[in-house]
């Protein structure tokens, strides 16, 4: 990958006004091309905010869902012509100082898909802040997702990614689902199409300001992801085909060498 490359970072955003600049302020300079907030029809001053500070904003007329705010993001990054995808979550439960060690990951080749794991030791993860049940949730859901697809990620469940621009050119994103499973199959994509997973430490930060799906949604999420998983299985072993690992164009002739299907 060549030194000139793009890096764009994307926002999805919903009432993240008391912790937008926070986030922008911790992002080093001059490491990022741009940065664009996409607005699911948020009832604070995120909009209003993130205008005075420079950034690229883009409002839903409605409410999209997580997923769909995703979806937004990564047409506006394509089309803008970026090379490097780093999705943020601009609630600062991440810690936006690593957005270089991402980008320079990707641009050495070490590998298509990064996340910030912010699990490194149980301790850390709950004098975070991180609630029992989340972590709990989380701990289980990345040992089986390890186990299911032959990765080895500290963790499944983060809000900070970075992709290179060929995954999402190859995988059919656009077909997954508008709330947050989405992420979840992503990433199953990304392993179905044979791209390189890794991830790097980042601090956990939980706080009342941050946005925070509850015990209700988490187990539907927790629930869907399983599902995600067998739903993978089902179209490997060709019970049934499913269009979430199916070629994104069928006329691609570089899909079918990715997609990682047993002949």
């Amino acid at each position: 990958m060549l030194h000139g490359e793009k890096t764009v970072v994307v926002m999805p955003a919903y009432n993240a006004e008391s912790t937008l600049e926070q986030t922008l302020r911790d992002i080093p300079q001059g490491s990022v091309d741009e940065i664009v907030l996409v607005d699911d029809c948020i009832r604070d001053r995120t909009v209003e905010l993130a205008k005075d500070l420079g950034l690229t904003v883009i409002e839903h007329e409605h409410n999209l869902g997580y997923g769909g705010n995703q979806k937004t993001c990564y047409r506006y990054a394509l089309q803008a012509g970026a090379d490097v995808i780093i999705m943020l979550h601009p609630d600062y439960q991440y810690d936006s100082k690593v957005v270089p060690a991402l980008t320079h990951l990707l641009r050495a080749n070490h590998c298509d898909v990064l996340l910030g794991n912010r699990i490194r030791t149980r301790g850390e993860a709950l004098a975070g802040g991180m609630p029992l049940y989340k972590y709990v949730a989380n701990r289980s859901l990345t040992i089986i997702q390890n186990v299911w697809t032959g990765q080895n990620l500290g963790e499944w469940h983060s809000g900070m990614r970075a992709y290179r621009r060929e995954v999402l050119e190859t995988i059919p994103w656009e077909r997954n689902s508008n709330d947050f499973v989405f992420d979840s199959q992503f990433l199953v994509q990304v392993v179905h199409w044979g791209f390189r997973l890794g991830d790097i430490p980042v601090p956990v930060r939980y706080m009342a300001e941050a946005s925070s799906i509850n015990f209700e949604r988490s187990a539907r999420y927790g629930i869907l992801t399983l599902a995600t998983l067998l739903r993978w299985s089902g179209h490997r072993l060709r019970f049934r085909l499913d269009p979430l690992f199916e070629p994104r164009y069928a006329t691609s002739s570089t899909s079918h060498a990715r997609e990682g299907m047993p002949e």
